[in-house]
């Protein structure tokens, strides 16, 4: 039975491109057990082939395809393309664990694999062998894939599915795995990592032509911020043996050639002792030559000037913070972070000591915010002087408090909205609340922007940079949207 993992596409994301974790590690449970398995990433591929294209060319009984909210709409036209080639097709990711039925709705969906898929994909590839035993047929057809159940559907946990009247189902969701250790590394190798750039995000300076892979040391984080979606992985935290984690990231460097790694953990340093420890193995197993950073932003109410010295000594390069908001009302009270802002100042300096380069994470428009609550996050900014600072859109996912909150007392659903408008990369305001309306989030956004990038210091040290003139393009037209932004704000906000 042949196997296309697939992540459809969306311009809503920037331009830099790194593998897809998700599918990887799918790819790795399904190998394991001799499955023939491609990756198909459309952020990499679609310029070269279309996902018809593919599947007229190389047809497999099976599509796989993995979608957060803002790319649940691409991911349904995939499957339309995957069913008019006769494949079944498998929905899985954060989007459809918070709304499986929504999609069982849709006729080009056939199945949906609800939270951490690496053990149900191999349960539905045992129920589907006996099933198309008996069937023995390969169907063609816009019409969603009814199951017989004495094939085991039913008993499939975190599946949802249809019988053969048509009924749908949504099993058991199934429990986190605690043995990450017994989970096997993602298929790497099936990757085309010479079509990916480099690391999402934030990566302005940093080698434009690695060879850069991704690695999880833990998944999931307690923290319970307002805005945060953790439909997979929950509010638990677990974390990967050190020795496991090393093993991978040897075969990294040693087989595959990295010649940069990406920590994406959503908290990879809550226990600091673990963090700790795992740059001592990098150190000793003389890895820390190739340089890493933290893809997402570090918890900085679980750091200390050690575990930066340590990062620098074991190889990382930069590190990033989620900062969030420079008001420690809104800290506390809206978005529920559980730092403070003088954590950050504390956590910052100490990276700085280490000779880490930084990046900060700010969201503007948060429910409840107002101008001057923007203001302190400029200012904050300005504070810190992040080597690069990323300033977001809050935007209001399903299953967060957020949406909840929105739900009741804001101003975000249309008739004309789709969930492809749910992104955080997004320069629009997503919603209003309260006294807080758009044209001022966006007017402060853009001003964020300038106020930071625009300095005389920040723009003398970009054009130092080498990474500059190599992208130039990227760069210029990064400038003329923020100064852009300038005179559309303020034409809308007077």
């Amino acid at each position: 039975m042949k196997i296309l993992l697939a992540s459809p596409e969306s311009a809503i994301w920037n331009s830099r491109k790194h593998i897809h974790m998700g599918l990887g590690y799918l790819a790795g449970s399904l190998l394991s057990q001799g499955y023939e398995v491609e990756i198909w990433d459309a952020a990499v591929e679609e310029e070269f082939e279309t996902l018809a294209e593919k599947l007229r060319r190389d047809p497999f009984e099976v599509v796989c395809l993995s979608a957060p909210t803002p790319l649940i709409v691409n991911a349904w036209q995939a499957a339309t393309v995957a069913k008019q080639h006769g494949a079944i097709t498998i929905l899985g990711g954060p989007h459809l664990t918070l709304m499986p039925h929504e999609s069982m709705e849709k006729p080009q969906v056939d199945l949906v694999v609800r939270g951490e898929g690496e053990t149900t994909i191999l349960e539905i590839m045992q129920a589907l062998a006996q099933e198309l035993k008996i069937k023995n047929e390969k169907s063609v057809s816009p019409s969603p894939q009814l199951f017989n159940p004495i094939n085991g559907w039913g008993n499939i946990l975190g599946l949802s599915w249809r019988d053969l009247s048509g009924k749908i189902y949504h099993n058991s969701a199934r429990p986190l795995k605690d043995d990450l250790d017994a989970i096997p590394f993602p298929s790497h190798q099936l990757f085309k990592i010479e079509r990916y750039t480099n690391l999402n995000p934030l990566t302005d300076g940093l080698d434009m032509n690695a060879r850069a892979y991704t690695i999880v040391t833990s998944r999931g984080c307690p923290y319970k911020c307002t805005y945060c979606s953790k439909p997979v992985t929950g509010n638990s935290w677990r974390g990967r043996s050190v020795d496991n984690v090393i093993a991978e990231w040897a075969w990294l460097v040693n087989d595959l050639g990295a010649t940069e790694i990406g920590i994406t953990d959503d908290i990879w340093n809550l226990d600091k002792k673990r963090a700790k420890a795992l740059c001592h193995a990098l150190i000793k197993e003389k890895l820390n030559h190739v340089p890493w950073v933290t893809v997402h932003g570090m918890k900085v109410n679980n750091t200390d000037a050690e575990l930066f010295e340590l990062m620098k000594q074991a190889g990382c390069k930069r590190v990033g913070f989620g900062v969030e908001n420079g008001d420690d009302w809104m800290l506390q009270h809206v978005i529920k972070k559980g730092q403070t802002v003088e954590m950050v100042r504390s956590a910052m300096k100490w990276a700085k000591t280490a000779q880490l380069e930084t990046m900060a994470f700010f969201v503007f428009g948060m429910p409840g915010e107002n101008e001057q609550s923007m203001e302190k996050t400029i200012q904050l900014a300005l504070e810190l002087d992040p080597d690069l600072a990323h300033f977001m859109m809050a935007a209001p996912f399903p299953g967060t408090e957020m949406w909840e909150m929105l739900k009741k007392h804001g101003d975000v659903f249309s008739d004309s909205m789709d969930w492809s408008q749910l992104a955080i990369q997004s320069e629009k305001a997503h919603f209003s609340f309260g006294e807080l309306d758009k044209e001022t989030v966006e007017r402060k956004f853009h001003e964020a922007h300038r106020r930071f990038y625009l300095r005389p210091k920040r723009i003398a040290r970009i054009l130092r940079r080498k990474d500059t003139w190599l992208r130039f393009p990227y760069y210029l037209k990064t400038a003329a949207n923020m100064l852009l932004g300038l005179g559309e704000r303020k034409s809308t906000a007077t």
